[in-house]
């Protein structure tokens, strides 16, 4: 990614003078971890002097105070529910210093959602300065386990979203289309670390065919000069490979006689692709031979055979992806450089190279002020820490510098652009430390039981939906008896699985398939906009599948839980499953499934705003 403005780099001490960059870039990360506590104390004094005056940190009464231990005691643990109104004020036009001192520049949509909708979280010009600090760290970390990475380009899969103005005319749109769409991105200084085969105009297309095409069609043109690939998450990674499966036909002409498919139409996609497509019959026939064989086993290292990783997120729900990432690369390393989401920047991989299971990350002190909630498991692996919506002790929060090795704790943030003491929702255990920083394993996104690709389905969620569709069968005497699901990714796009067991009532008439695909499509209606959004735009996920089981199956799924030592008086029908053996006695007694025949309404933004051209 591109280097840090000169400016906060100056800040932070990291002025790069040309060929000292890598080594000026890896003292701050010794630095700041080394003096992290301190660290800490400063970038919270920063931030609440910053916002003395701000409505929200008077509300509570911390009085222009600056100190950790009067803002630990007046100033609660909070959700997004908790800042929502708040938030929908500033969407709807409020200027005033609500949670910033500074102007909310836009708002960055979280994959989680509240309501159904996505959660907007504010963010401040600075925010960019900021983020772009922590990507310019990445390559000099990287160097040090694959040097000459400046020789060769990066072959990276990155796409802009649809995007909403709010009432207020804030842009509201994910981070990663924010910063594509920033002039740090876009003008970016020449930087042989960060040199891509895609040119910002096939990212910046808002037509996902296109863009994905043209970035496809780039990457092979320059397939020899390719030396790591990437997207952000490994599904996104995998589409790309599967949307190669579908094109290669078309792209191979394209390379044979140096023409552009008509179906790419954008004009400043064309004249972009145009300066690096050359008629190569050679290069043409190369990829067509390898594209025609029977497996596609290795199929990145045989196109791109200077390519010495994948970059890509494989840690939490992506996890269930590195099979499939190790076919198609014949085992190329899989990293994951950094952890990051719309609240705030977090930190980095120190040691990329490192199995997927074994990832962990270095939180820097400078991006935000970082507290901890602890958080126990029970045998079965769900968690048993309070509730998001439950009263916090404040008193249990541990800082950045004093969480214990192995111990497992929600993540709470306070940031720069106007949240305090928000919890992220994410459960990290403590894996090691980088001098008096901590490193962080992901564990998991809390209370998410199906997740695709950036969606985030949790229980409650889920059986809402569940309760919505199963209205459906009641005009013809049937009942939901009972149900579980699982995310399956077999293919891509990945899909939900909903098992069914149906009673019905004497006399009552066989259901009718079209019945139960209007349930199918009933779940998806009733799911988040990510989810939506994910269907019927990004087409990311497939389309949502009932599958109907035997009568009396979820006894048999209690008898095989009850033989693997589970308790008779506290077991209750699993509302998501992922252990093979549980998945396979479910598929055994399949009777009968059905598809969502059409794809959710879904628009940019909230219900009730207007989308961006």
């Amino acid at each position: 990614m591109p280097e840090a403005p000169r400016n906060l780099l100056e800040e932070n001490g990291l002025v790069i003078i040309s060929g000292d960059r890598n080594s000026k870039a890896l003292q701050f990360i010794e630095d700041v971890t080394s003096n992290a506590g301190d660290v800490q104390e400063r970038v919270l004094a920063e931030i609440l002097s910053r916002s003395a005056s701000v409505e929200y940190l008077q509300r509570h009464g911390l009085n222009g105070c600056t100190d950790k231990e009067t803002f630990k005691k007046v100033v609660p643990v909070v959700t997004y529910d908790d800042l929502k109104q708040d938030i929908d004020r500033i969407a709807n036009g409020d200027t005033s210093p609500i949670l910033c001192s500074k102007p909310i520049s836009e708002f960055l949509t979280s994959s989680g959602t509240s309501g159904g909708e996505r959660k907007l979280m504010p963010t401040i010009e600075e925010e960019m300065e900021r983020r772009s600090l922590l990507y310019s760290l990445l390559m000099p970390v990287m160097n040090q386990f694959v040097p000459g990475l400046d020789k060769g380009k990066g072959m990276y899969f990155l796409f802009i979203k649809s995007e909403a103005k709010t009432p207020g005319g804030l842009a509201a749109r994910p981070v990663l289309t924010s910063y594509y769409k920033s002039s740090h991105f876009k003008h970016r200084p020449y930087d042989p670390y960060t040199n891509y085969t895609s040119p910002n105009e096939t990212i910046l297309c808002p037509d996902s065919y296109q863009s994905m095409y043209s970035q496809l069609l780039c990457g092979l043109c320059q397939n020899n000069e390719v030396l790591r690939v990437g997207a952000v998450f490994a599904s996104g990674f995998i589409r790309a490979i599967k949307f190669l499966e579908k094109h290669w036909g078309f792209l191979c002409n394209d390379i044979r006689n140096g023409t552009i498919d008509p179906k790419i139409t954008d004009p400043s996609v064309r004249e972009a692709v145009s300066k690096i497509l050359k008629p190569n019959h050679k290069l043409a026939n190369f990829i067509e031979a390898e594209c025609r064989k029977e497996s596609w086993q290795g199929i990145i290292t045989r196109l791109w055979p200077n390519t010495k990783y994948i970059d890509v997120i494989v840690t939490g729900t992506m996890s269930q992806y590195i099979p499939t990432l190790e076919y198609y690369s014949n085992g190329l390393p899989l990293v994951c450089t950094m952890y990051a989401s719309s609240e705030c920047y977090f930190g980095l991989n120190l040691n990329p190279l490192c199995k997927p299971t074994e990832v962990s990350y270095t939180l820097l002190p400078t991006m935000a002020y970082f507290e901890f909630l602890p958080v126990n498991r029970k045998i079965n692996g769900s968690l048993s820490a309070k509730s998001r919506n439950d009263k916090v002790d404040e008193q249990e929060l541990v800082d950045l510098v004093d969480v214990k090795l192995g111990q497992e704790y929600e993540l709470v943030v306070t940031t720069y652009a106007g949240l305090y003491r928000y919890r992220v929702g994410d459960i990290l255990r403590v894996a090691g430390f980088k001098n008096k920083a901590p490193q962080f394993q992901f564990v998991c996104r809390k209370n998410v039981v199906l997740s695709i690709d950036s969606d985030k389905t949790d229980e409650v969620e889920l059986q809402n939906a569940v309760k919505n569709a199963a209205n459906h069968l009641v005009p013809f005497g049937a009942s939901l008896i009972e149900y579980t699901s699982y995310a399956d990714t077999s293919n891509i796009p990945g899909h939900y699985v909903l098992f069914w067991e149906i009673g019905l009532s004497s006399g009552a008439t066989p259901v009718p398939p079209s019945v139960f695909e209007d349930c199918c499509i009933a779940v998806e209606e009733s799911l988040n906009s990510v989810y939506r959004q994910g269907r019927a735009s990004d087409k990311s996920i497939g389309p949502l599948e009932i599958r109907i089981v035997e009568v009396g199956t979820f006894d048999k799924l209690m008898d095989f839980a009850l033989s693997l030592g589970a308790s008779i008086n506290q077991y209750k029908a699993p509302r998501c499953v992922k252990y093979e053996p549980i998945i396979q006695l479910l598929n055994s007694r399949v009777v009968s499934n059905y598809f969502s025949p059409k794809c959710p309404k879904w628009v940019p933004g909230h219900r009730q705003w207007c989308t961006v051209d």
